[in-house]
């Protein structure tokens, strides 16, 4: 990139100025990360100042039964294949329950799209783990999900939010996404919800009062401009609704070992590579840039590692997701190091190192608690990028 281009995106950035398509295609083909993150870092500290946020949370997948076989996908299981299983509403909250030490604030709810599960098992998990766990959000479902959800109950998406929100739902997950672009999701995604069905499900969630995430899988067979587009998508259905809290990238995985079966189901893995971590820091940059009318972006601990996704609050993150302890859909794809459990001392640690201030938030980005920065007297306390 030129010496007058970085100039001229250096200004639009600094006076609130919305980038193109074609400003973010130049950002992505940019070789300079340092000037790169360092102007993402400008913006999300203009945003959220010295703060990462992170909440106490835990995943539940209460099935891997899928009629779906997305090419990248090595969680999904076929009716009758050696590691399916579907939880018994009961099974699935005497787990939450196992789940709810160090002040849990967050359920995470995400599963396979089971070709014989009835519609009332949604409903009637959601009541019943708000029951047991009443202190605790309830993040449920794709929009992947509540499409399905249509198919099987004869119901629309409306109808079903309004149900689901009765039985204690507070937000949707942001899954599903993948890449919009036709040009890739047709080789990617097996199933029938894409970008028509994906956006019109959010602005129902969003027109009834939830606030949602929004993901993008990257690192696989697309292109740039392709996450350009995607996140494009996105900051328009934003600009109507506001509805969306957070932006998350999630890279795309590799198996690493073979199933337990013996299978290894990721289909693109054997024309990809993983995305770098430089890749990986240069998308959270492009992204935060981009995506202006969005006040988060988090990073995903899980799917980068622990070292990157530090980096990734230099390169504008400020959230880190969260107090996994449990992450089957990622860890059933690789085996690259990630640890299944970060404590709340873990993320204190890890966010201070990094040399930001820890916020503990819930499922609305509501402050629970503000914890104490790096100690300013360590000879080597670490301090954010400076802007």
């Amino acid at each position: 990139m030129d010496t007058g281009l970085k100039r001229e995106l250096e200004e639009k950035v600094r006076c609130g100025e919305r980038l193109t398509r074609e400003d973010g295609i130049a950002l992505y083909e940019s070789d300079d990360l340092a000037w790169l993150g360092g102007l993402a870092h400008e913006v999300r500290t203009r945003k959220n100042g010295d703060v990462v946020h992170f909440n106490v949370n835990r995943h539940l997948n209460m099935t891997n039964v899928c009629t779906a076989s997305c090419a990248y996908c090595s969680f999904q299981r076929k009716p009758g294949e050696k590691d399916a299983y579907t939880m018994r509403i009961e099974e699935a909250v005497k787990l939450a329950r196992a789940m709810e030490s160090e002040s849990l604030t967050e359920l995470h709810i995400v599963n396979g799209l089971h070709p014989n599960l009835p519609w009332r098992y949604y409903p009637r998990s959601l009541r019943e783990l708000k029951a047991a766990l009443p202190q605790v959000s309830l993040k449920a479902f794709t929009a992947t999900e509540i499409h399905h959800f249509e198919s099987i109950s004869g119901l629309s998406a409306s109808e079903i939010l309004d149900e689901l929100i009765d039985a204690g739902l507070e937000s949707l997950t942001g899954g599903g996404a993948e890449i919009f672009d036709w040009e890739v999701r047709q080789h990617i995604v097996d199933h029938a919800t894409h970008w028509e069905d994906w956006s019109r499900i959010h602005r129902l969630a969003h027109e009834k009062g939830l606030r949602t995430p929004c993901t993008m899988l990257y690192g696989h067979i697309e292109e740039p401009r392709h996450r350009v587009d995607h996140v494009l998508r996105l900051r328009e259905l934003q600009d109507e609704t506001n509805g969306f809290q957070v932006f998350i990238p999630l890279r795309y995985q590799h198996d690493f070992v073979d199933m337990k079966d013996g299978k290894v189901r990721n289909r693109l893995q054997a024309r990809t590579q993983m995305a770098t971590g430089a890749e990986a820091l240069r998308t959270f940059a492009v992204s935060r840039l981009l995506f202006d009318n969005v006040p988060h972006v988090k990073v995903f601990w899980v799917m980068h590692g622990v070292q990157t996704a530090q980096l990734a609050l230099q390169h504008g993150a400020d959230d880190m997701d969260g107090s996994v302890v449990e992450y089957k859909i990622t860890h059933d794809a690789d085996n690259y190091g990630t640890p299944n459990k970060l404590t709340r001392e873990d993320l204190l640690d890890l966010i201070r190192d990094a040399g930001f201030r820890p916020v503990e938030r819930n499922t609305r980005y509501e402050i629970i608690r503000e914890y104490d920065g790096p100690d300013p007297a360590r000879r080597d306390s670490p301090q954010p990028m400076r802007v």
